[in-house]
């Protein structure tokens, strides 16, 4: 089984940063994509970013831009640097984990908000 653990979200105004971490139990070389779904109240869960085990990524229009995904393999941890915040990315961020032999996995969610 493999357990994420999600840190780094809070309170900043717009035009603010800040950075989400996700820490996986097992080795990420294991896991074939990591990536950053939200969630705000009224809306559906959407993906944010993606980032798979040759490093390719992929964003979500509204982020494209300000957003970035990486990885660190020897800490088996995923990032999420959010820059140039607004409003509307508001919402809880959840790590995401999928591996073709062991499964899919959720992080607990860290909440994001932005001020105006």
């Amino acid at each position: 089984q493999v357990q994420l653990v999600e840190s780094g979200g809070g309170l900043v105004q717009a035009g603010g940063s800040l950075r989400l971490s996700c820490a996986a139990s097992i080795s990420i070389f294991r896991i074939n994509a990591m990536g950053w779904y939200r969630q705000a109240p009224g809306k559906q869960r959407e993906l944010v970013a993606v980032i798979d085990s040759s490093g390719s990524t992929n964003y979500a229009e509204s982020v494209k831009g300000r957003f970035t995904i990486s990885r660190d393999n020897a800490k088996n941890t995923v990032y999420l640097q959010m820059n140039s915040l607004k409003p509307e990315d508001t919402a809880v961020y959840y790590c995401n984990a999928d591996s073709h032999y062991l499964g899919n996995y959720w992080g607990q969610g860290t909440q994001v908000s932005v001020s105006s």
